[in-house]
C-alpha cells in the first residue's frame, strides 16, 4: 500500500490554520497519509529537498487539474495502490518554478481562487480525509 505525504514548505504562523491541519492528520494517519514540513528555509532548499524524494511527486499548482471530491476520492485510492509513495508538496508563498512544475508527475488544483499556501494546505488536508471518507462509504461526504 502506497504511502501518501502532503509536503508544506514550513509550520504553518497562523496557529488557527496550524490546528486545522493537525486535526485533519489525526483524521487520516492510519490511512496511510502524513504531513512533513520543511526544514530548509528558502523555496530553492524547498524545492531542491522536494526533487530528492523517492516516488512520486505531485503539485499544488493553479495550472493543475482540479478534480471534485468523488474525483478526489479515487486518485487517493490510486494513490494507496501504488507500491510507490506519494508526495504532494503545497508551494511555497511564491509559488514553484518552472523547473521543478516540469519535473513533477502530476499538477493538482484545489480551487481557480488565490489561497495562501498555509490554506491551500488546510484545504488539502480536508480533502484528503473526505476523499478517504467517500472511499470508506461514511456519510461524511454528503451529496
Amino acid at each position: 500500500m502506497g504511502r501518501v505525504i502532503v509536503h508544506l514548505d514550513s509550520n504553518p504562523k497562523d496557529g488557527s490554520i496550524a490546528s486545522i491541519i493537525r486535526e485533519y492528520e489525526g483524521r487520516v494517519r492510519s490511512r496511510g497519509i502524513s504531513v512533513q514540513f520543511s526544514e530548509q528555509r528558502g523555496s530553492n532548499n524547498y524545492e531542491s529537498e522536494l526533487s530528492d524524494l523517492p516516488g512520486h511527486l505531485v503539485l499544488l499548482d493553479e495550472r493543475g487539474i482540479s478534480m471534485t471530491s468523488e474525483e478526489m476520492a479515487n486518485w487517493l485510492h490510486s494513490a494507496q495502490l501504488d507500491s510507490k509513495k506519494t508526495n504532494i508538496a503545497v508551494g511555497p508563498p511564491d509559488g514553484f518554478s518552472k523547473e521543478i512544475r516540469g519535473a513533477a508527475d502530476q499538477m493538482m488544483s484545489l480551487s481557480s481562487l488565490t489561497l495562501t499556501h498555509e490554506m491551500a494546505g488546510a484545504l488539502l488536508m480536508e480533502q484528503l480525509y473526505r476523499a478517504s471518507e467517500i472511499n470508506r462509504g461514511s456519510a461524511y461526504h454528503r451529496k
